[in-house]
């Protein structure tokens, strides 16, 4: 058993152990999802697609993601974490080992269909077993660690995929990548059996207790929750997307300066998601309410976006990506304490699917604002973007700020 603080209950060492493998499933996530966009030079020519295939081949990605965010959030809570989360990296491990078959953009199209299928249950799964294996002194911590592996498996797809690539070829990254999915699962339902109230034995048998969609959006505190994250999420989607766009056609980046700066902005976010968590910890620890925690840090972070408008006047390339470091710090602060705040007003029972209820909108709000991102750069650069995005989290701030402090009947179930 780990050490805790006088009156508080200790953390089992297997909890630990679990957020650790949820830690490698999300950074798994997205070493996978960008394998694609790593290979797309060699791969595109190898397989004749043009420009319009290749852009449909990331759509069909998308929209799969975008779709199971919610459903992949409700088939963990009916499987259980354990389960779910098995399932689920399965699925997209062989559809990530699947791209190797393709012959062409329709094969290649399916497979990455697949893998938006499988990938989509992730985070939801993620974070519901981190509020639910952890008690609320040490499950800020727990959400930072477990949703700070994207951030970690973003830095790393780059060099991994291309030193695959080159050994293996660009079928033989894919086969790769699809193999450590394999290996996580079987250590994934190794450890999974020990788990504390573990969801491969008893939230199945509960599940008819399982409260209906209705009931979650009566809840006073959804739809905000919801709205909120409609604001914020596409300037995620902007930094993930088209970075390396601005990059290139505004600061002058060859390919090779991307790839050695790119991933700094993302170092950054996995630093702050575990130290973010650790810091509402102490917090919570030092006597602040649940409440007094959520508001103040996702207030500094909000106040901290606007530097990201800074970019465009930054006076050389290391000033633009060390502003783009500090928007992904104020991101990981803000979204550690979003994800707590969810657990805050709804049960563990139901946490992957309030959470992916959440995804599912911001994606789709992500899609809107990149099919408007893209005539908006044409026209006028990429200035009236930073300008724009610096005003989405304080927007999102004030939707969050008006949860009624009160209780809902959900939220004191079990």
């Amino acid at each position: 058993m780990s050490s805790a603080a006088p009156g508080t209950p200790a953390v089992p060492r297997i909890a630990w152990i679990l957020c650790g493998l949820l830690f490698g499933a999300t950074a798994l996530s997205f070493l996978d999802r960008q394998v694609l966009s790593v290979l797309a030079p060699s791969l595109t020519e190898d397989l004749g697609m043009s420009n319009t295939q290749y852009a449909r081949v990331v759509s069909a990605f998308v929209f799969a993601y975008t779709v199971m965010f919610a459903a992949g959030g409700w088939l963990v809570d009916r499987l259980g974490t354990v389960r779910g989360l098995a399932l689920a990296v399965a699925v997209w491990s062989l559809a990530s080992a699947g791209h190797a078959l393709a012959a062409g953009a329709l094969g290649l199209g399916v497979a990455r269909f697949v893998l938006g299928l499988g990938e989509g249950a992730c985070f939801p799964g993620a974070t519901k077993g981190a509020v639910e294996w952890f008690p609320p002194h040490k499950r800020n911590l727990a959400i930072g660690i477990a949703i700070g592996g994207s951030a970690f498996g973003a830095v790393l797809a780059p060099p991994v995929t291309a030193w695959l690539a080159v050994r293996l070829g660009w079928r033989g990254a894919f086969v790769a990548t699809g193999a450590i999915g394999a290996v996580w699962v079987a250590a994934w339902l190794a450890a999974g059996r020990f788990a504390p109230d573990s969801g491969a034995g008893r939230e199945p048998e509960r599940s008819s207790a399982k409260p209906a969609w209705g009931e979650i959006f009566r809840h006073p505190a959804a739809w905000r929750l919801l709205l909120a994250r409609f604001c914020f999420d596409p300037v995620f989607y902007f930094y993930m997307f088209w970075i390396p766009q601005y990059l290139s056609r505004e600061r002058g980046f060859s390919l090779e300066e991307i790839g050695r700066y790119y991933w700094i902005p993302f170092l950054a976010l996995g630093l702050s998601n575990i130290a973010s968590g650790r810091l509402g910890d102490l917090l919570l620890q030092r006597g602040w309410s649940a409440r007094g925690v959520r508001r103040t840090l996702l207030g500094a972070a909000a106040f901290l976006t606007p530097v990201s408008c800074l970019v465009i006047i930054a006076p050389g390339a290391g000033w633009a990506i060390a502003l783009m470091a500090v928007l992904m710090v104020a991101h990981g602060l803000w979204i550690c304490n979003y994800v707590a705040l969810i657990s805050d007003h709804f049960p563990s029972r139901v946490m992957a699917t309030v959470f992916g209820l959440t995804g599912t909108v911001g994606g789709a709000a992500g899609i809107l604002a990149n099919m408007a991102t893209g005539p908006v750069v044409d026209g006028h650069g990429f200035a009236p973007i930073f300008i724009g995005t610096s005003f989405l989290y304080p927007l999102a701030l004030v939707v969050l700020l008006t949860i009624p402090r009160a209780a809902a009947a959900l939220e004191r179930r079990p």
